[in-house]
């Protein structure tokens, strides 16, 4: 039976020998796998975010009663924004 070596030293680099390359191959893929898992997270939250932001500004226009010209207006959903974080706090 042949024992593995532990690491062996070449020209400066350091290799894990015995055999073990996949471990290397594991080891290479892991951040890609963690990173491209991150970003699909970042993503959901940031879905799920807008998608409440949206409700709130539709819950409020269901609620509130405005004159139809209110609507029209360029700035009514920022101020819907607003009002809606206002009362958060």
């Amino acid at each position: 039976m042949r024992a593995a070596s532990v690491a062996q030293v070449a020209d400066g680099t350091v290799t894990f020998g015995g055999g073990n390359w996949w471990w290397t191959r594991i080891g290479a893929a892991l951040p890609l796998v963690a990173l491209v898992g991150g970003l699909i997270a970042i993503n959901v939250v940031q879905a799920e975010n807008r998608a409440r932001e949206l409700a709130d500004v539709d819950s409020a226009l269901l609620t509130d009663e405005l004159p139809p010209a209110a609507y029209t207006d360029p700035g009514f959903a920022q101020f819907l924004k607003s009002e809606a974080s206002a009362n958060k706090n």
